[in-house]
């Protein structure tokens, strides 16, 4: 596959020096896949073993595991000591033209520097290459920082978590794809959509009418890019 490296603008807040970040695909650079399985199980828990099972699935067909570097030295190639953050690009049922964002995360002695704003906007910059015009994610508490960056309260969405062959020839070839404009909806069942509260309810971004499978609040965004 061609490589597809996006480089992004320095940082410079909290940082003595600009740095030059590069946002490339997981599949792409296997001697990432530990650091960012162990990044994953310090967030979020599972066995190391789960997240590299997940985190080897990656590819260009989606779902892809995008990572966040920082420049290495001069003639050396990506190390894991480069590594900042991670998120996850997964197709949605019924939109070819949108993506769902999850696992995002910044190394946490990296936090407070400005990283999550950059991962975040050379997640948009790698979906729109890709021919992309619409994200999608949840959070349970993260709603204003993705409310910053352009998000807006959405209702929820099917995720298509991997591509399998048993899958319908005419699913396959729509998520297989870069959409176009004329491309037609997959095969695949949408999601039950659930009704967004009408305009002048109050909802904002600490409201939500959606509840997860434990009863906790949880926030469907989207932004169109």
């Amino acid at each position: 596959a061609e490589l597809l490296l996006l480089t992004l603008p320095a940082v410079r807040r909290m940082s003595p020096v600009p740095e030059e970040l590069s946002l490339v695909p997981l599949h792409q650079h296997p001697e990432l896949l530990e650091a960012c399985a162990e990044l994953l199980a310090e967030e979020w828990g599972k066995s190391r073993a789960l997240r590299l099972h997940a985190l080897q699935r990656s590819s260009d067909a989606f779902p892809t595991c995008l990572a966040l570097l920082r420049a290495p030295a001069p003639a050396k190639p990506p190390c894991p000591c480069c590594l900042v953050g991670h998120v996850r690009l997964s197709r949605v049922a019924g939109q070819p033209s949108g993506l769902f964002v999850e696992s995002v995360v910044v190394a946490r002695a990296l936090r407070g520097r400005g990283y999550g704003r950059q991962l975040m906007e050379a997640t948009e910059r790698y979906a729109r290459t890709r021919g992309f015009r619409c994200l999608h994610l949840s959070t349970h508490d993260k709603q204003q920082f993705y409310a910053h960056l352009g998000f807006v309260p959405s209702e929820p969405v099917q995720i298509v978590p991997f591509l399998s062959p048993a899958m319908p020839a005419a699913a396959l070839r729509a998520f297989a794809v870069p959409p176009s404009p004329t491309a037609a909806a997959p095969a695949v069942p949408a999601a039950p959509r659930l009704p967004l509260p009408p305009p002048g309810s109050g909802q904002s971004p600490q409201e939500s009418p959606h509840r997860d499978t434990r009863g906790l609040p949880i926030f469907w965004m989207k932004k169109d890019i």
